[in-house]
């Protein structure tokens, strides 16, 4: 896609350019993605997502490659779009591009071939809840939390609503998009956002146990069923058709001065102001 509206600003690049945004670890037939922006609670700022896209459509066109884990650095697993990035560049062809950008790299974890397993630590809010959602699979440590909290700021998180309408039911997921709460791992669980939860100790044993249930499996099985499922689910749901749509939606939603209000009152750390506008 052409991102010629995109500006990227990401504040870990600039502070520390010979870091990477995403940390790639090879370990066999396994590779682990790292989200690596802790400071800014590895929010899918212009530049992570980039780097995201660039690591997938590699792994993608690697069939020595059967499982990519996705994980993060730091206290959050990911807090959703920087919003500051946001309002830095309150044009709607920006705001367009960004979740377009977004979308494709969500579209991207459904079609490759690879089986894609999120592993959960510290909260996944908003694009970071959706994340976790357009992975094939998740698992989660008991302190994780999930939240689709735009709401919170006056922005309906349209986009992530794509991905986690699909994992939950109806009324769960609009439940979460709706009052933009906070649900813990059981509860995402429960509700069939993750797949499995553990302590922080035995989170990376239950990984384990998943990848290795996986890796046993014929790769041709694997392939098949991978692009199957997800196919036949498209052929009810137009996953691509509906995050073209909320992607506009989203968009436009941005440009509402309630959505500015509200993520200026979350940046100064004060009661927004509401105005209906």
């Amino acid at each position: 896609m052409n991102n010629h509206n995109l500006k990227p600003s990401d504040p870990c690049s600039s502070m520390n350019p010979s870091e990477p945004l995403v940390i790639r670890e090879n370990l066999g037939s396994v590779v682990t993605l790292t989200l690596n922006c802790p400071k800014q609670f590895n929010a899918l700022s212009v530049d992570m997502l980039s780097a995201m896209q660039t690591e997938l459509d590699s792994i993608a066109q690697d069939s020595s490659i059967r499982v990519v884990v996705i994980a993060a650095n730091g206290k959050a697993f990911c807090a959703g779009h920087n919003l500051k990035e946001m309002r830095a560049n309150p044009e709607k062809a920006f705001q367009r591009a960004l979740f377009e950008q977004c979308s494709q790299m969500m579209l991207t974890i459904n079609r490759m071939p690879q089986v894609v397993i999120a592993k959960v630590e510290g909260i996944a809010t908003a694009a970071g809840c959706q994340l976790v959602a357009a992975c094939d699979l998740a698992v989660a440590s008991d302190n994780a939390k999930f939240a689709t909290s735009g709401i919170s700021v006056g922005l309906f998180c349209s986009t992530p609503a794509v991905a986690v309408s699909r994992n939950l039911s109806r009324k769960q997921a609009f439940e979460m998009l709706i009052t933009g709460e906070f649900i813990d791992a059981h509860t995402a669980l429960h509700q069939g956002l993750i797949n499995r939860v553990a302590s922080a100790e035995q989170l990376d044993t239950t990984l384990q146990s998943l990848i290795d249930s996986i890796t046993a499996k014929s790769s041709v099985a694997l392939t098949t069923g991978k692009t199957m499922f997800y196919n036949q689910l498209d052929m009810a749901l137009a996953l691509a058709d509906a995050y073209e749509y909320a992607s506009e939606v989203m968009s436009c939603n941005m440009m509402a001065d309630d959505v500015s209000e509200g993520i200026d009152a979350f940046i100064e750390k004060r009661p927004a102001v509401w105005t209906g506008h």
